[in-house]
C-alpha cells in the first residue's frame, strides 16, 4: 500500500453522511501516525532512522506481571491487549422522491441499539476463545466527528470499528489515531453494511486506482468472520509485548554478519529492545561466591536429583556439571531478577563462563524457557527478536539453532541448548550430555515430538528481509553436530528457500504462526517472504 505521510487537508463536509453513490470526503488532517505510543517516524523505522540513544519507550516499559506465566494461559506472559471497539453508523431521513438513504440495514435506533447488543455479545465471545490476554473495552457509538475524535483519542492498543455506515470522515478520524486499526464488515453475519461496499474505493482510494488512505490496508479489514480478527489481534499482542522487551546480555550484545554490525543496532532502531549488559568481570565473582556457598550447592545438588527423578530424563555426563549448572542458573535468574527482564542471553561462553562455572550455560538457559521466560544462545541480535516475537504471539518457547542445507526438501537444525516445554505445557524428553565442541560441561538433547508442524522464522543479516516457512519434524537423530537437533520436512518451496535464504540463525516455535508474524512484521516495514504459500 502506498503510505501517504503528508497532511491531506480538512473538509468541513466531512461530517455529512455518506451517500453511497454521490458524496466523497477528504481526510482530516493526518500527522504521522503512532502505534503502542511510538511515533510513524519510530514505528515504521527505515533501518538506521532511530539514533541509539533516544530508544526508551515509557508505554512499553516492562511490568512486574509481564514476567510471570498467565494464569490458565500456559507458558503466556505478557500485558494484555487493549481492544477499543467503536460502531459507526448514521440514521437517514426520508425525503420524499429523493435519494435519501445509503446501503446498510440499521434504519433506526432500535436497529443501531440491537447491533450494539449484538457486538457486545460476540466481542465478550472473542475474548473469552483467546489464547492471550486481551481487554475489551466499552462500545463506543459513533455518528458524529466529535465521538469519532473521542475514539481516535482513546487509550488503547488496538481500535476495531465496526463500519455500519456514517461518513467516510469519520473513519479517517479514528484511523489518525496513534493505534493500529482493524475494520469489520458485516455481510451474512448480521445487517449488511454501507462500507461492505465502499471501503475499498471509497476509503483506501479515495475515487482513485491508488491506495491514498494512510495507516491502514486491506489486509485491516475483515468481513462476518471473527476468526479473522483474533489471528489478527494476536500478532497485534506480541508486537506490542515485544516492543521495549528488556533483555540481560552476558558479555554483551552481539549478532552475526559482516563485522558483528547490525544485530545490536537493529533490535534497538527496530523493536526497541531496552537490552542491558553484564560484562563477564562482574559475573565471576556471583558465579564463584554460589560455588562456594554450601548451602547453594546443596540446593542445586537437591534440584539435580528432582530433575533427573523426572520422567523422560537421562544422564549422560558427570552429574557434578548439573549440580552446577543449577548454580549457574541462581545466577542467571539473579541478574534478570535485579534488572526486572523476561529474557537472558550469553555471549561468548565458551572460553568464559566454562572455566568460571565449571559447566556449561546450555541447561540453565533450558530451565529458564521452561520456566516461561526467555533465553537464547549466542546473544544474537541479528535473530533474537524473532524469538521474542514469536515466543509473544504463540505463547510457546521458541527455539534458536544453526540451520543446514536444505536438500530434497529435507534439512537439519540443531543447537546445544533447547526448551522442552515446546507445546507450552508438557515436557519432552530429554538426554543431558556433555557440549558438544567442549566435550565439557552438560547440554540437553531434547527429543522434540516427531510429526510435530512448526514454524520457522529466517531473518537477514541486516532485518531488511525475514523468511518464514512451516516444517515437520521428522526425526531427531544424533549426529556429531549441536546436542538439541531435528530433522525436518519444509513445507514450501525449499528450492526458493535455497537460493533467497540471507542471514544465518533461524528460530522455531511448535505450531503455525506464519500469517501473524507476516502481519506483524508488515506493521514495521520488514519485507516478508512466505515459502510454505509462496
Amino acid at each position: 500500500m502506498e503510505q501517504q505521510m503528508g497532511e491531506k487537508k480538512n473538509q468541513s463536509s466531512c461530517a455529512k453522511h455518506v451517500s453511497a453513490h454521490c458524496c466523497s470526503h477528504g481526510a482530516p488532517n493526518i500527522d504521522e501516525k503512532a502505534f503502542f505510543g511510538m511515533s510513524r517516524r519510530d514505528f515504521l523505522v527505515g533501518l538506521g532512522t532511530a539514533g541509539v540513544g533516544t530508544l526508551a519507550v515509557s508505554s512499553c516499559q516492562l511490568q512486574p506481571a509481564l514476567r510471570k506465566p498467565i494464569p490458565g494461559m500456559g507458558l503466556r506472559i505478557g500485558t494484555p491487549l487493549r481492544v477499543k471497539p467503536a460502531l459507526v453508523y448514521s440514521i437517514a431521513r426520508r425525503r420524499e422522491a429523493w435519494s435519501w438513504r445509503s446501503w446498510g440495514g440499521l434504519h433506526n435506533q432500535s436497529d443501531v441499539d440491537k447491533e450494539a447488543a449484538t457486538i457486545e455479545k460476540e466481542l465478550k465471545k472473542l475474548s473469552s476463545s483467546a489464547d492471550f490476554p486481551m481487554e475489551i473495552l466499552p462500545l463506543a457509538r459513533v455518528n458524529n466527528g466529535g465521538q469519532a475524535t473521542a475514539v481516535k483519542d482513546n487509550d488503547c492498543d488496538v481500535i476495531l470499528i465496526f463500519a455500519a455506515g456514517g461518513a467516510q470522515g469519520w473513519l479517517e478520524t479514528i484511523v489518525a489515531s496513534e493505534q493500529p486499526t482493524l475494520i469489520f464488515l458485516r455481510h451474512r453475519s448480521g445487517p449488511v453494511y454501507l462500507w461492505y461496499e465502499i471501503v475499498h474505493p471509497r476509503f483506501l482510494r479515495k475515487n482513485s486506482d491508488d491506495y491514498k488512505q494512510p495507516g491502514i490496508d486491506v489486509w485491516d479489514i475483515v468481513v462476518d468472520d471473527y476468526d479473522e480478527i483474533l489471528w489478527r489481534l494476536r500478532a497485534l499482542y506480541g508486537l506490542k509485548n515485544t516492543f521495549g522487551t528488556r533483555i540481560v546480555a552476558i558479555g554483551g550484545p552481539g549478532g552475526w554478519g559482516a563485522g558483528y554490525q547490525f544485530g545490536p543496532k537493529t533490535a534497538r532502531e527496530i523493536w526497541k529492545l531496552d537490552i542491558r549488559p553484564v560484562e563477564y568481570k562482574e559475573l565471576e565473582p556471583m558465579i564463584k561466591k554460589n560455588l562456594n556457598d554450601q548451602k547453594a550447592v546443596k540446593e542445586a545438588e537437591r534440584q539435580t536429583d528432582e530433575y533427573l527423578a523426572q520422567k523422560g530424563v537421562s544422564l549422560h555426563c558427570d552429574k557434578k556439571f548439573l549440580v552446577n549448572a543449577f548454580l549457574l542458573n541462581k545466577v542467571f535468574k539473579e541478574l534478570m531478577d535485579r534488572e526486572d527482564a523476561p529474557a537472558l542471553t550469553v555471549h561468548h561462553c565458551m572460553g568464559t563462563i566454562i572455566p568460571m562455572s565449571q559447566t556449561t550455560a546450555c541447561m540453565p538457559l533450558t530451565f529458564i524457557n521452561d520456566e516461561g521466560l526467555m533465553a537464547f544462545c549466542e546473544s544474537d541480535f541479528v535473530v533474537i527478536p524473532s524469538g521474542i516475537l514469536l515466543r509473544y504471539i504463540s505463547g510457546k518457547p521458541s527455539f534458536l539453532q544453526n540451520p543446514n542445507f536444505p536438500h530434497k526438501g529435507i534439512t537439519t537444525h540443531a543447537h546445544c541448548t533447547a526448551p522442552r516445554r515446546m507445546n507450552g505445557k508438557d515436557y519432552e524428553p530429554v538426554e543431558i550430555h556433555t557440549h558438544y565442541e567442549s566435550d565439557y560441561g552438560t547440554a540437553p538433547k531434547v527429543n522434540m515430538s516427531k510429526g510435530q508442524l512448526i514454524t520457522v522464522l529466517a531473518p537477514s543479516f541486516t532485518s531488511k528481509k525475514w523468511i518464514g516457512y512451516l516444517a515437520k519434524i521428522i526425526g531427531h537423530p544424533f549426529y556429531d553436530i549441536c546436542r538439541s537437533q531435528i530433522d525436518i520436512e519444509i513445507d514450501g518451496d525449499w528450492r526458493k528457500l535455497i537460493e533467497d535464504k540471507q542471514g544465518f540463525h533461524t528460530m522455531i516455535c511448535y505450531g503455525d504462526y506464519l500469517r501473524e508474524v507476516g502481519y506483524a512484521l508488515k506493521k514495521v516495514g520488514i519485507q516478508w517472504q512466505n515459502i510454505t504459500t509462496g
